[in-house]
């Protein structure tokens, strides 16, 4: 394990590793499988916000503390209590967890056991890569009760797997098992039963091992990029390079290996 874990809220813990530059964001809410409340969400936001103004984090990697559920989606008990005005004022704070995971500025890893479900899956898919074990069932069940995947459910699962298979999944609500979701690349690395947090830290090392500003950068690009026709998409790949080209990252990695040692990344 790694140093002592840093709370938000009651619902969410944040563990530093490798040094400080692997942080595991816990979702920890066991007796309601990680179900999001509102407080659960405003602390997946502040937890989010603190390591993205953390330059000493190389890679965030999303777990769950219970052992049957990454996070089976939105708190329905919590939403079923409320008034429609309740309803639109809670909006804006549920969609603050899932583009506060989005918008991380580092790479970004879920490690994903039993149920991710609605919520839960859009917190894996806002992730750059999944990591699933045997137990893994994914799946956006929302039309089943009267609404849509509203926590980047329609936008991130066709860029993953294309607009006709999201289609299919979102419109039948249906769950997939792990070998069909891994077939389907509805999640990324498909690992033993339990295996899950060990295999994405451990993924996450070996990113973390690379250049901060390069990471950053890259990540930056790529997320900018898609979905751009070519010759655009080169334009900001071509930005992205220029922003790191003159950096000490850049003269210490080829330093490094030119003399043919580890790089100690200054990180600017």
């Amino acid at each position: 394990m790694g140093d002592e874990q840093q709370r938000f809220g009651e619902f969410v813990g944040v563990t530093r590793h490798e040094g400080g530059t692997v942080a595991e964001l816990t979702l920890d809410r066991p007796k309601a499988m990680n179900a999001v409340s509102s407080d659960m969400a405003r602390s997946i936001g502040a937890a989010c916000e603190a390591l993205g103004g953390d330059d000493a984090v190389r890679v965030v990697v999303v777990t769950s503390s219970h052992e049957r559920a990454f996070c089976v989606g939105a708190d329905l008990k919590e939403r079923n209590s409320f008034s429609d005005a309740e309803l639109v004022r809670q909006r804006p704070v549920a969609r603050a967890a899932y583009t506060g995971v989005l918008d991380l500025p580092m790479p970004t890893i879920a490690a994903v056991h039993g149920f991710a479900l609605g919520g839960g899956f859009e917190l894996a898919l806002a992730c750059d890569l999944i990591v699933a074990d045997a137990t893994a069932v994914v799946g956006l069940p929302e039309v089943s009760v009267g609404v849509i995947p509203g926590g980047g459910g329609t936008q991130l699962l066709p860029r993953r797997v294309g607009a006709a298979r999201a289609a299919e999944l979102i419109f039948s609500a249906r769950r997939v098992e792990a070998a069909e979701a891994a077939d389907l690349g509805l999640v990324d690395q498909l690992v033993g039963a339990g295996r899950d947090r060990d295999e994405a830290l451990a993924l996450a090392a070996r990113i973390a091992a690379n250049s901060p500003v390069g990471l950053r950068a890259a990540k930056r690009a790529l997320r900018v990029g898609h979905g751009l026709d070519l010759r655009a998409g080169l334009e900001v790949e071509d930005a992205a390079w220029r922003s790191v080209a003159f950096s000490g990252d850049r003269a210490e990695g080829v330093a490094a290996f030119n003399e043919k040692r580890a790089p100690r990344w200054p990180g600017v």
